[in-house]
């Protein structure tokens, strides 16, 4: 005879059995249960960029610009040019590092920057690596359309110019003819415009012409004339005489872009200048492959999704959008970090970096916790700035813990899974896209990678910067 078990006991017998299977990781099911709160569980072959643009996205409003990876398939370049000049992940991970090299330089003590000089007569510009995302805007009367790499972490926008009086890098459209451009205006050497280039407020032109000189932490760099024109982001969204660079002398790294939108935070970048439009607000979300779309927006409403956390302080004298780190997580467990550590150093987030810089302290802290949940997959060599990677290679799933970041004002950010994992040699070398820096006081960087797939809205004239899930949705 079989003795009937009572609901309180076989209530009692489910319990401990799932506690069992949640302590043998043999038990699949028991273990999905237990962790499927704090891991990703993802096809290997998902990690590797696709060869084909995705299609599916489009922009829905005018007041957005279509944004694609400057090296992926969705950038409409001659296929030849591309394949002959796609950079290997070493060339842009050390483009990367010296990116932060040069932020790092400019981030002196109360926000001075340290500026190269220049090869001819010209107002000092920013020294910062170039970016990895492109939009199409207008410029000049009749419109022409060029493609810019948009960056946070630049003020000037610039492009390439006839007749290029000293040297030019192959671009994706004709160079902007200002002959043929009926709002074209250079900028004189004592107006007050020209000023503006000048950091220090002080160096004057040797010629009745304003010169600028950008130079980029990889080596690249542009000079030219200062002067304004036309902007065209649609139709219904036209902005006369504006602040342009007009480069007569370019070369570097910008692979068929014509040059470069600046969104930083001075008075000559573009969320300024179309100020009484925009009211300093924009906003991007990054696909998470280089093979899909995003979007760059300016004005319009917020989103109520969107979780703000407020501007820092410490920042507001340079052109960066300072925010402060105050937590990190690794698989659902928040990491016994100083707060002084993320205080010290202070943080920038930055469209143009590809891999988030954390001080050296906290990095040491998500590595460590990272390996202790990754124990169930051969681990290999570092490469380049990165020191804990994979061999996946024998996989068809994974599981990744989730990483989190916390902004102060509560705000938390559980980076997508394509911001947490950085493929060097398809799926035999698959590395935790986080890098350290060489000490606890430079400042943090908060790079695209991790940025990808959230809506990111920059709402300068509040001083806040907000963050939403799903944002190219």
């Amino acid at each position: 005879m079989v003795t009937p078990i009572s609901s309180i006991s076989l209530t009692f017998f489910v319990n401990a059995f799932l506690l069992l299977c949640s302590l043998n990781k043999g038990y699949a099911v028991g273990e999905d249960e237990i962790t499927k709160g704090y891991l990703h569980i993802i096809k290997v072959k998902s990690l590797l960029p696709s060869t084909a643009c995705n299609q599916t996205f489009k922009v829905s409003n005018s007041l957005s610009l279509e944004l694609v990876h400057r090296s992926g398939p969705c950038i409409q370049i001659l296929n030849q040019e591309k394949a002959a000049n796609a950079p290997s992940n070493m060339e842009i991970l050390l483009r990367d590092r010296h990116r932060v090299d040069s932020i790092h330089a400019r981030l002196s003590s109360h926000g001075v920057f340290q500026e190269k000089q220049a090869t001819l007569p010209a107002q000092s510009g920013a020294s910062i690596g170039s970016g990895d995302y492109v939009v199409t805007v207008g410029l000049g009367t009749p419109k022409k359309e060029f493609t810019l790499i948009f960056d946070t972490g630049s003020d000037l926008t610039w492009t390439q110019c006839e007749p290029c009086a000293k040297t030019c890098y192959k671009q994706k459209e004709p160079m902007l003819d200002p002959t043929k451009s009926t709002s074209y205006k250079n900028i004189s050497c004592s107006s007050a415009f020209c000023k503006l280039l000048d950091t220090e407020g002080g160096e004057s032109c040797s010629s009745p012409t304003c010169l600028y000189q950008v130079q980029y932490g990889d080596g690249s760099y542009s000079i030219g004339f200062f002067a304004t024109e036309t902007l065209t982001l649609s139709s219904s969204n036209v902005f006369k005489n504006f602040l342009f660079g007009c480069g007569q002398q370019n070369s570097g790294l910008f692979r068929g872009a014509a040059g470069l939108l600046g969104l930083g935070r001075t008075k000559l970048s573009l969320p300024s200048q179309t100020a009484q439009k925009y009211k300093k607000l924009f906003s991007y979300c990054l696909p998470a492959s280089s093979s899909s779309k995003g979007y760059l927006s300016f004005g319009g409403q917020v989103s109520k999704t969107v979780k703000f956390t407020p501007l820092s302080e410490d920042f507001k004298s340079t052109p960066f959008y300072g925010l402060d780190i105050t937590e990190l997580s690794v698989g659902g467990n928040k990491l016994s970090i100083d707060a002084s550590i993320f205080s010290t150093s202070g943080t920038v987030i930055d469209s143009g970096t590809v891999i988030t810089r954390l001080p050296s302290t906290a990095y040491s802290a998500l590595s460590s916790a990272f390996r202790k949940l990754m124990t169930d997959y051969p681990s290999t060599d570092g490469y380049s700035i990165f020191d804990t990677c994979y061999d996946f290679s024998k996989n068809e799933t994974i599981k990744i813990p989730k990483v989190g970041v916390s902004f102060k004002g509560g705000v938390e950010m559980d980076i997508d899974v394509s911001g947490i994992l950085y493929p060097v040699n398809g799926l035999k070398k698959v590395c935790l896209a986080f890098a350290g820096n060489g000490d606890d006081v430079q400042a943090a960087i908060f790079g695209n990678t991790q940025q990808k797939t959230y809506q990111v809205v920059y709402d300068d004239a509040k001083g806040r910067v907000g963050f939403a899930p799903s944002g190219c949705n």
